[in-house]
């Protein structure tokens, strides 16, 4: 069978070997004669299989046991109301920088529980850049710092954590993490739905160091609540058993492949590649600033709308898949994480040069 390239923003590509492993296993998991979505959660089977993701999850991204590692249900968007609901008390002021389309929407959710302040905003400039550091408004007596480290729709990426300042600092990391080594140690809350690098949907990673576990409003939600989950190893309820399984399985191969350094070097390499050949063009445009282009979410636009789309459809006929950019700017878009080989790029880079040339 020959799979198309997948360029989806989420959910997105998963390694072949990590689809394929999962098939041979999906009827009889380990000898069990049942899949591993018919075990309980309780139960020593899945026991297992957790516990191993969570053990490989900390070795790969080097966390340390002053973190809390959970896996909870949901995606991201539901963390935009546990990060406030968590660290916060009503009214109290808690920070946040704009740099795109997730950070509007984190900063609209924290709004409803307590006092926003707008520490930095690109949205100016079209939120084709990241505000200068020195620029940076953060409250002293903030209860935290929030930034968005990958903006999937627009692309653009903070290359290391910033200064918070003195404030607990937190990252959605949903686009970006296990995209290349980062020092944990240098964030308080790091969260992260699963279907970009992780796994399937439904699943959300949350990284949060202990000592703020006590910071929760007495009347949050249960289900919100991060502390009731450490408490229970992420099984305060029912988990999505066969998303943790999966990226058990991811964690496995990106282990397997050389970890984090790896990833880091063949992602480098893959954005470079479709850069250059964008920068080299006439016809295509990626609007932005060079200094916090992403390497995982790489936008770009055609010289006239009204070529949108016979190059999507050009594109699908070559098995080039999801590039049509979030409907929200239009244009294109390629994903290009973990799962997506440079092969993928390489034929992309391949078509755009055959469709310029057709169409220019």
């Amino acid at each position: 069978m020959n799979r198309a390239f997948n360029f989806s923003a989420g959910p997105a590509a998963l390694p072949t070997a990590v689809l394929e492993r999962a098939q041979q296993e999906l009827l009889d998991f380990q000898g069990t004669g049942m899949s591993i979505m018919e075990v309980s959660h309780r139960g020593s089977t899945f026991l297992a299989v957790a516990e191993a993701a969570e053990a490989r999850l900390r070795s790969l991204m080097g966390i340390s046991d002053e973190y809390a590692v959970l896996f909870l249900q949901g995606g991201a968007t539901m963390q935009f109301s546990a990060v406030p609901l968590n660290l916060s008390a009503p009214g109290q002021t808690v920070a946040y920088v704009n740099t795109g389309a997730w950070s509007k929407k984190a900063i609209k959710e924290a709004g409803r529980y307590a006092n926003v302040v707008v520490s930095a905003s690109s949205e100016g400039e079209n939120f084709t850049t990241i505000p200068e550091r020195a620029s940076w408004n953060v409250p002293a007596d903030a209860a935290y710092l929030h930034v968005c480290t990958n903006e999937t729709i627009g692309g653009v990426e903070f290359p290391e954590a910033p200064d918070a300042g003195g404030v607990p600092l937190v990252g959605d990391f949903s686009s970006t993490i296990l995209s290349r080594p980062i020092d944990v140690n240098a964030w308080d809350v790091i969260y992260a739905g699963a279907q970009k690098n992780v796994g399937p949907a439904g699943l959300t990673l949350v990284i949060v160091k202990r000592e703020l576990l006590d910071r929760a409003r007495s009347d949050i939600p249960a289900l919100l609540a991060w502390k009731g989950f450490a408490d229970e190893d992420s099984m305060l309820n029912t988990p999505p058993t066969f998303s943790w399984y999966l990226a058990g399985l991811v964690f496995e191969w990106i282990e397997q492949e050389g970890g984090l350094a790896v990833m880091a070097e063949r992602n480098e390499r893959k954005a470079k590649s479709l850069y250059a050949a964008i920068d080299a063009s006439d016809f295509y445009t990626a609007p932005v600033d060079p200094a916090y282009r992403s390497w995982m979410n790489v936008p770009f636009t055609l010289p006239d709308p009204s070529l949108d789309k016979p190059f999507l459809a050009g594109a699908e006929a070559a098995g080039l898949m999801n590039l049509k950019g979030h409907r929200s700017v239009g244009g294109m878009r390629a994903s290009l994480y973990n799962a997506v080989g440079q092969d993928a790029v390489d034929a992309l880079v391949a078509y755009m040069a055959d469709f310029e040339a057709s169409h220019g």
